[in-house]
């Protein structure tokens, strides 16, 4: 499993465009095969950052994923609108992996 993480430079007038693309993609990114953690938008401190995380199996399926996101209409429709809307300033995608202990392993008393 592998993390993506999308750090977004935002317009800070457009924080209310980012949120309706952001909720676009949470519709879309699990229907084409993606976890979806979340998209996280500015609240304190800088008004211009923004992120958004997933998780998939691999950058094989890492690409299968963005074909199916490319030709979903939800996504289709959020690309055309953010590139309208132009609210994204600057992105880019970071891939991890965990490798500290999976998320269900727990200290036990």
């Amino acid at each position: 499993m592998i993390t993506c993480i999308i750090r977004y430079r935002i317009d800070p007038f457009g924080r209310d465009d980012f949120a309706t693309y952001a909720r676009n993609w949470g519709e879309a990114i699990p229907r084409c095969g993606a976890d979806l953690v979340g998209y996280f938008a500015p609240h304190e401190g800088s008004a211009t950052t923004a992120y958004g995380i997933y998780n998939i199996e691999n950058l094989a399926a890492y690409e299968a994923y963005r074909l199916k996101l490319a030709a979903d209409p939800l996504g289709k429709a959020n690309y055309e609108f953010a590139k309208n809307a132009r609210f994204i300033l600057e992105e880019d995608r970071l891939f991890l992996k965990n490798v500290s202990h999976p998320p269900s392993w727990k200290v036990q008393p």
